[in-house]
C-alpha cells in the first residue's frame, strides 16, 4: 500500500480544537484521523480508517482462534423483545426510539443480547448444537446526555460483542475464562497497559462482571488495586469490610443536645467537643451519621421514591456508587425539603424514618451495637447514643460511600488500596440465564428433557480502543501509534524537490512492493519543516528522510516512540526496514 501526501484525505491543524478536552481527542482530530459529524458522532478519515481497520482485525482474529462464529445483526430493531427482556424501560433515555411509517416502535441497537438469544433458539434444538459462541463486529447507539472526548464518550460507536450459550455453568465458566484470556491477548496486541478489574453489571444483569480498563489520568472509571495483594476493582464495585457487630443495649440511652447553626459535620464535632457532649471531648466526623436523602426512580415509574442513605460523617456518597448498586433505576440528590417538613434539613437522623415510612439503607459500617452521634429531627439539635438495633433499624445496607487511598483491601488482611483512573476497553459478562428465561429458550438434553442455556456476554470497544491507544502512546509533539495498529509502518519524507522527491516516490514503490504500508509526503507547497512536524504529529512508528545526503547514497531513519536517528544506504533500506516491522512479508515466510 502506497498513500501520497498530496492527493490523501488529510488536513493537519496547528492549534488544538477549541472543544477537544483529553489528548486522544486533541490529537486525532490535529493529525486528521477523524472529524467532528455530529455531537457524539465522528467521521473516519483515511488515516483512521486503516487504524480502526487494523484493530478491528486483530479482534476478529483472536475471536476466531478461539472458536467464536461470526454474523451481523441489524441495528434497528423492534421494540418487542427489548419490552420482553424489561431493557426497554430499563434504558430509559440511554436509547434512540423511533417509529416506522406504520406507527411501530424500534429502537438503534446498544447491545444485541435479545437477538443472540432469539437467534439461538430459532436455529438450535438439541443438547449437540451446544456449546455456540457468536460475535459481531457492528456500529451501536446510545443517547449520552452528555457526549464528551471525543470517541471516548459517544453516541455512535463500533464495538464487538459476542454471546455464549452453554448448557451448564461449568460450560459458562470455560467460556468466560476463554473470553478474558483472549482479551488480555488483544490488549497486549493493542500495545495498552491494562487491568483486569472486579465490575458491576449494571443493566446487562447477571452473576459475575469484569472490566478492561486503559490506565490514564483522564478515564471516567475510577479503580483501585491492593498493595499486598492481586485484588483490583472498579471502585462501583468495591466491597467495604463490616466492623464486628456488637450489642445494642451496651450503650447508654439516647441523649437529646441543643447543637445550633451545626448543619455541618465538621460545625457539629468542634461544638461536640467543646461542649463535651456525651461526656467526650475527642469526637471526630467518623463517630457521627450522616442522613444523605435521595430520590430513585424505577424504570417506568410516574413517581420517584424518596431514600435516605446513612454513613459515617467522614465519607462522602458517591453517586455512581450508587446508581451501580440501583440500576436500571435512576438517582438523584433530594431537592423538595419544602414538601417534606418530616425531614429535617442539616438535623435528620434515623429515628423516625420507619414511622414515615422512608427507606433507610446504611453504610456497611454501620452493624447492630454501633453508637453515633446525629441529628434529632428538631432544627438545632443532635442526639448522642443512637444505637443500630435499638434506636433504628435499617432496611439493609448499601455501598454508597466513596472509596479513597489507604481503605483496607476486602479481599486481605494486610492490604490498603490504592486508586488510579482508567478507560473501559472491555467488559466481560456472566448472565446466567436472564435472557434465555425471558425467551423462553429451551433445547432438547441428554436425558431427553429441556434443558435452558446459560449465557455469557464479552464486549470491547474497538473504536474507543483506538482513543484508549492514543491516550497511552503520544508526547508533546503528537502520535506514537504502536507497529501493529499504526496506519502505515513507514512515512517517507522528502526534505526537497526535484531529485530527493523522486527519490522518495521511487523507494515508496520498493517498499510497497515488499509488501510494507507507505505514506509518502510528496507535497511540494510546504516546507521541510512543516513535513517533519507532521510526520510527528501523525506518529507512523518510523520515518525515512530523503535529504541532503542523498547524493551520497544514504537517508535518516528515524524512530517515532525513542527519538533515534540514524543514516542507512539507499540500497540497504528495504531488507532493514523488512526485518525490523513486524507482519512483513519476511516474517510470513
Amino acid at each position: 500500500m502506497l498513500l501520497r501526501m498530496s492527493t490523501l484525505l488529510l488536513r493537519t491543524l496547528r492549534e488544538d480544537p477549541a472543544d477537544a478536552e483529553v489528548p486522544s481527542h486533541r490529537l486525532l482530530l490535529r493529525a486528521g484521523y477523524v472529524r467532528r459529524a455530529a455531537p457524539g458522532g465522528y467521521t473516519w478519515l483515511p488515516l483512521g480508517k486503516l487504524v480502526l481497520d487494523r484493530v478491528t482485525e486483530i479482534v476478529r482474529a483472536e475471536m476466531a482462534a478461539i472458536g467464536d462464529q461470526e454474523v451481523h445483526f441489524p441495528a434497528l430493531l423492534p421494540a418487542e423483545p427489548y419490552r420482553t427482556s424489561g431493557r426497554w424501560t430499563e434504558y430509559g433515555d440511554d436509547i434512540f426510539t423511533l417509529a416506522d411509517r406504520k406507527g411501530a416502535e424500534h429502537l438503534l441497537a446498544p447491545t444485541h443480547e435479545e437477538m443472540a438469544a432469539l437467534l439461538v433458539k430459532d436455529l438450535f434444538t438439541s443438547y449437540r448444537d451446544f456449546p455456540v459462541t457468536l460475535f459481531q463486529i457492528q456500529t451501536k447507539f446510545r443517547d449520552e446526555a452528555r457526549p464528551r472526548a471525543g470517541l471516548l464518550r459517544g453516541r455512535e460507536f463500533l464495538m464487538k460483542d459476542a454471546y455464549s450459550f452453554d448448557l451448564d455453568e461449568a460450560g459458562l465458566q470455560k467460556a468466560y475464562e476463554r473470553h478474558r484470556a483472549a482479551y488480555e491477548k488483544i490488549f497486549n496486541r493493542l500495545g495498552l497497559d491494562f487491568t483486569v478489574v472486579h465490575a458491576m453489571s449494571g443493566a446487562m444483569g447477571g452473576s459475575a462482571s469484569e472490566e478492561f480498563l486503559a490506565a490514564t489520568p483522564v478515564g471516567e472509571d475510577a479503580f483501585v488495586g491492593c498493595t499486598a495483594c492481586d485484588y483490583a476493582a472498579n471502585t462501583e464495585a468495591v466491597v467495604t469490610r463490616a466492623p464486628v457487630a456488637g450489642d445494642p443495649d451496651a450503650h447508654p440511652v439516647l441523649e437529646v443536645h441543643d447543637t445550633p447553626e451545626t448543619p455541618t459535620i465538621a460545625a457539629l464535632v468542634e461544638l461536640a467537643n467543646t461542649r463535651a457532649l456525651g461526656g467526650r471531648t475527642d469526637w471526630t466526623a467518623a463517630d457521627t451519621l450522616k442522613n444523605v436523602v435521595l430520590t430513585v426512580r424505577r424504570p417506568g415509574a410516574e413517581q420517584a421514591e424518596l431514600l435516605v442513605i446513612g454513613l459515617p460523617g467522614d465519607r462522602e456518597v458517591d453517586l455512581k456508587r450508587v446508581a451501580a448498586v440501583l440500576a436500571p433505576a435512576t438517582v438523584a440528590v433530594f431537592e423538595d425539603w419544602a414538601d417534606h417538613p418530616e425531614l429535617v434539613r442539616g438535623y435528620l437522623g434515623p429515628q423516625i424514618l420507619a414511622k414515615h415510612s422512608v427507606r433507610y439503607l446504611v453504610d456497611p459500617r454501620v452493624v447492630a451495637g454501633t453508637a453515633w452521634l446525629t441529628g434529632a429531627n428538631e432544627p438545632g439539635r443532635h442526639a448522642v447514643d443512637v444505637v443500630c438495633g435499638r434506636d433504628f433499624v435499617p432496611d439493609g445496607t448499601i455501598e454508597a460511600a466513596e472509596v479513597r487511598p489507604g481503605d483496607p483491601c476486602p479481599a486481605c488482611v494486610t492490604g490498603e488500596l490504592t486508586m488510579r483512573r482508567g478507560i473501559e476497553v472491555g467488559h466481560i459478562f456472566q448472565l446466567g440465564r436472564r435472557y434465555t428465561d425471558a425467551f423462553a429458550v429451551d433445547v432438547l438434553g441428554p436425558e431427553g428433557k429441556p434443558v435452558r442455556p446459560t449465557m455469557g456476554c464479552y464486549g470491547i470497544g474497538v473504536s474507543r480502543a483506538v482513543a484508549a491507544v492514543a491516550e497511552q502512546h503520544h508526547d508533546e509533539r503528537g502520535l506514537v501509534w504502536p507497529a501493529a495498529i499504526a496506519p502505515c509502518d513507514v512515512h517517507l519524507v522528502a526534505a526537497g524537490k526535484g531529485p530527493q522527491l523522486d527519490a522518495a516516490l521511487a523507494l515508496g514503490e520498493r517498499l510497497s512492493a515488499a509488501g510494507l504500508r507507505v505514506l509518502v509526503d510528496d507535497r511540494t507547497h510546504v516546507s521541510a519543516g512543516v513535513k517533519f512536524t507532521d510526520a510527528e504529529l501523525v506518529g507512523i512508528p518510523r520515518a525515512v528522510v530523503v535529504g541532503c545526503r542523498l547524493a551520497d547514497g544514504y537517508v535518516e531513519l528515524r524512530d517515532r516512540s525513542s527519538g533515534e536517528r540514524m543514516e542507512l544506504p539507499v540500497d540497504g533500506l528495504v531488507e532493514r526496514l523488512l526485518d525490523e516491522v513486524p507482519g512483513t512479508r519476511r516474517d510470513r515466510v
